[in-house]
């Protein structure tokens, strides 16, 4: 049957079975063990009869079957899990940039649900809801007890529906209650802005449609700022993106690599193992870059910095990355659902798996805490205060003879991006700090 790979930190392992000459002494042990193996599938098959026939309620024996799978999956690890026909409609789904839902990516942590990231722009991300959330109740409903998947379809339903989450969080003293309407997911993979002279390019998830749009914002953005002359570097903001299709994330590497290893995958047999390297090429032509990670960036995402800092092709910025670095592969099994089973852990490389550990940055940034209960500055106290009084200010003064009227405009027009650049710090100060990298690094280069 054939399989089908989800690279959330994806990748493509497949099965093979070795075949070698064993001595007499390890054949018996090994039909020991296929003896052990069989009369436990026969004490399956006794308790599932049992259920059957003598539960207090005639059980749907197909929900039995799938419930047994399910447990015999996430009793590996926290990334395998059982997917029934419906379950494996709506992955499928996902993984193309567009589905119904809340917009959130969780995980399963202490027996609730946590949240690894918000997807930009989707009704969770609107709401409020944050990294590193807890979810202890679902419309009144614990999800302590359930596996992963079964707490994900209590948050499924009608768009336009309501759902309201209890949320634990870290910096808040008591659970509260949060009210999200569903809505149709429709994720715009990459969005791009220019900063001055920089251009930001933020990629929200790795879907079928992330290098697409990358390549499509990097020339819509490039064209704003001027041409590639004038652009002074890229930031890749990958914050809160909790990954995706392991082909994305290779190719998004490969869009600023020329040459070298991109990521490797190392499964339980060698002859599994796979090796990707990158093309020649490089779509920033050698720019400087930063990438921007923290707790939310996770997988995929984890791929793409890894790669680039490995490289020392760029610079990250931010807070330690989620640390997610095994591999699942999706495989179709009977009935037209699947299983997600962790098939392999990938490597960075210079060779370091980061799961559990998650990636470092070089320069370690955290994002400011916002008090939703402080008051707006006043526009016009603040634009007071940060009124200085300059020489040109001063009644009389000489002007300056040394600029043509061309410079002085070009001057000003400069003054002004900087300026601008320099609000960013009260938006998004890691942001801000990426940019004033990238200006910083423009200001010492050679000059041609």
């Amino acid at each position: 049957m054939k399989k089908m790979v989800l690279a959330a930190v994806g990748g493509i392992v497949a099965g093979a079975l070795l075949t070698t000459q064993i001595a007499g002494p390890l054949i018996a042990q090994e039909a020991s063990k296929d003896k052990s193996v069989y009369e436990q599938l026969d004490l399956f098959g006794d308790v599932f009869e049992r259920i059957r026939g003598q539960y207090v309620e005639a059980p749907d024996s197909q929900k039995l079957i799938e419930a047994a799978i399910g447990g015999m999956l996430t009793s590996l690890d926290p990334h395998s899990s059982y997917m029934n026909a419906k379950d494996f409609a709506a992955m499928q789904v996902q993984t193309k940039g567009e589905f119904g839902g809340v917009g959130i990516e969780v995980t399963q942590q202490d027996g609730y649900i946590k949240v690894v990231s918000p997807i930009d722009g989707t009704p969770a991300d609107k709401a409020g809801i944050q990294t590193g959330d807890m979810i202890s109740h679902v419309n009144g409903q614990s999800v302590l007890g359930l596996n992963l998947d079964q707490a994900v379809d209590l948050m499924r339903g009608p768009v336009g529906s309501e759902i309201v989450i209890t949320v634990e969080r870290e910096a808040v003293k008591d659970p509260f209650d949060v009210s999200i309407i569903r809505d149709t997911i429709k994720v715009a993979a990459v969005k791009g802005r220019t900063v001055g002279n920089t251009v930001v390019l933020r990629i929200a998830s790795f879907t079928d449609q992330t290098y697409p749009d990358l390549e499509k914002e990097m020339k819509k953005q490039i064209e704003a700022a001027g041409g590639m002359d004038k652009v002074n570097g890229f930031v890749i903001d990958l914050r809160n993106d909790p990954g995706g299709l392991l082909t994305q994330a290779i190719k998004v590497s490969d869009a600023f690599l020329t040459e070298g290893e991109i990521v490797s995958t190392r499964g339980r047999n060698p002859e599994d193992n796979e090796r990707y390297n990158a093309t020649a090429g490089d779509e920033a032509m050698g720019k400087p870059m930063v990438v921007l990670i923290n707790g939310g960036s996770a997988s995929a995402s984890e791929i793409v910095t890894g790669a680039l800092q490995d490289h020392r092709r760029a610079i990250v910025v931010g807070t330690k990355s989620f640390g997610k670095g095994s591999v699942q592969t999706i495989i179709p099994v009977r009935g037209e659902g699947a299983m997600r089973l962790t098939t392999a852990r990938y490597y960075t490389p210079s060779g370091r798996s980061i799961q559990a550990l998650g990636i470092m940055p070089d320069i370690v940034v955290a994002q400011p805490a916002v008090d939703p209960n402080a008051k707006p500055a006043d526009d016009a106290a603040k634009s007071a205060a940060d009124k200085t009084i300059s020489e040109a200010d001063l009644r009389g003064a000489i002007s300056n003879d040394s600029m043509t009227d061309d410079e002085k405009k070009q001057l000003e027009e400069d003054r002004a991006r900087t300026e601008d650049a320099a609000k960013l710090r009260d938006e998004d100060y890691q942001l801000a700090y990426a940019v004033d990298i990238l200006r910083g690094l423009s200001a010492v280069a050679p000059q041609p």
